[in-house]
Formats: structure tokens, sequence, C-alpha cells
């Protein structure tokens, strides 16, 4: 629907519940200027009930409008305010509320302003609460100004599948939201692919005084796995008391075995991300197939032992 269309049948019932009201009042809790809405007025008393008589029509006084501020309808159809469902409260809520835990300053506190309309309109229809792995305020800022100015950028990057830091310059695009962390989507200019930064994995951040170039867009996909190959696939045999796994990390199987524990079949990026899963599951893992997916881990675990 055209959206000068839906604002206009939401002010119908938003000015008959109200009266005599300001025009800037009016304005701002629409978001649009004083002169749009002077505009739609001039719309409005053309509206009305069918047969076009001057009785059927919405009435409003639209010099006093001009010259006095001031706005007030009459006449209008009995038409029902703008109602949200408690499904459709709470979406809008938690959509609001990941905005506010990846933006800047200044937009989150628009955002801030936004939700607590919200909350005061839907009363008691939607209770939320949402956390986002959003990483550092400051580090967020710096990173939203770069996005805004276009510009390349150094990062610290505490790496968690390679458990290593590295110093990635990157062409910065956007921040968003997956599975309730935030990241930083980047063209990474040595690997010459764009790549995804988890923002509370970013320590630090700095200039390199030069501007981001310009790259095809990147990939669109559904899921992190969605162009992995059968190749990358890994099944682990745990006891039970390591099948706390399939509830933290993404798995494209899970089969229970005879006389407990799990067979998890799993989509692995990055093998040093599965060197750290499996000196992390430690005695409860059973078997790991193919076998060599374990070599790295089981090198690891042996120079360990011989620490004194």
């Amino acid at each position: 629907m055209n959206i000068q269309v839906t604002r206009l049948l939401t002010l119908v019932p938003y000015l008959q519940a109200r009266g005599w009201v300001d025009v800037a009042d009016v304005a701002d809790d629409f978001g649009i200027s004083k002169q749009q809405l002077l505009r739609d007025l001039e719309i409005l008393v053309m509206c009305g009930l069918p047969g076009g008589l001057p009785d059927d029509l919405i009435e409003i006084d639209l010099e006093v409008a001009r010259d006095e501020g001031v706005v007030h309808l009459r006449n209008a159809p009995d038409l029902r305010p703008f109602r949200l469902t408690a499904d459709e409260a709470t979406s809008l809520l938690v959509a609001v509320e990941a905005v506010r835990e990846v933006a800047d300053a200044d937009t989150a506190a628009s955002a801030q302003r936004v939700l607590d309309k919200l909350t005061t309109l839907v009363g008691g229809q939607a209770n939320v609460s949402i956390e986002v792995a959003s990483g550092d305020d400051a580090v967020r800022n710096q990173l939203t100004a770069a996005i805004k100015g276009s510009a390349r950028l150094q990062l610290t990057y505490d790496g968690a599948a390679r458990r290593q830091t590295t110093h990635p310059v990157v062409d910065p695009l956007r921040i968003e939201v997956r599975d309730g962390a935030s990241y930083l989507v980047a063209w990474a200019v040595e690997r010459e692919d764009w790549r995804w930064y988890r923002l509370d994995r970013i320590a630090e951040v700095s200039s390199t005084d030069q501007p981001a170039a310009k790259h095809s867009p990147p990939p669109v996909a559904t899921g992190w796995f969605d162009e992995l190959s059968s190749s990358n696939r890994v099944e682990l045999e745990l006891d039970a008391e390591a099948a706390w796994i399939t509830e933290y990390y993404p798995t494209l199987a899970v089969e229970p075995l005879e006389g407990g524990g799990v067979r998890v079949a799993l989509s692995i990026g990055d093998p040093g991300w599965l060197t750290g899963l499996l000196l992390r599951l430690g005695p409860y893992l059973r078997s790991v197939a193919p076998a060599d997916a374990a070599t790295e881990a089981l090198t690891e675990a042996k120079m360990a032992l011989k620490i004194e």
C-alpha cells in the first residue's frame, strides 16, 4: 500500500481521538514535516463517504491549521484506530531492539525512543528482552563511521577458529545480526574475498587513511554452511556428557547410540575450529571420522602432556 495512503488511514482515527491538537505535535508523532502534514490534510478534506456532498466529506479548517498551527477534524467516517496484535508488536519490538543493540550512539538513541513509544502503545501485549553479542561500543561506533565514510580499516581480530589474533585490512560494508551475534561484513583485502567478523571478537580498529575500494556484492546465503561440500563432513561419537554440543552448534545429523551417547555429524568450515572443539571434548570423545580430522588435535594434546 502507498505510504501516504497508509498514513492517511491512520491519521483519521488519530485526529478523531484528540480533538484540537498542534500541527507540530501531529507531524512529530508521524515522523513527517509540518509541510507534509498540511499536504495530507488537503487530501483528507476531499475524502469521506460516497456521494461527495458537503455533509459527506471530512471537515478540517485548513486556514486555521496553516495560520494558527492547530488542527481539528470533524464529520469523519468511523475508522477504528490501528492496533497491533501481540505477535506483530513482539516482532516489531524485537526488530527495533536488534537495531539498538548494534547501532552507533546516535542511531541507538533514536531506536531507544522508538522502543519507549512502542512499549507505551502496546502496553502488556508484548514483553521483549533480547541479547545480541554486539561487541564494544567504541569499536562499533568506529566501524559505523567507516562504513558511512567508505574508509578502509585494519582490525585486531581474536579469531575463535584458529585461536589466534590476526590483523586483517578490510573494506567494511555493513553490520548484520545472525543467530544472536552481530557481524561486520567486509572485504578482506589480503584474501580478496568477503568475510564475516564477529563484533565481540574485534578488539581494536585502526584507520589506514585509505578509501575503501568498490567490490561486487557479497554472496547471499540462507545459512552459514550452504556452500560447504560433503568433504567438510565430520562425524563424532560422543559420551552422553558431551551431547551438549548439539544444542550449541549447527548439526547435519544427530543419532543416539546404544548404551548412551550420541553420534553427531558436523559440517566444518575451518579445521582450526574443529581442533579446538575436540580438545574441549577430551575424554568424552569416542571416535572421529575421518580419522585424519583429529590429527592436529592429537598433536596438540601430546605436546600439552609433555609440559611439566
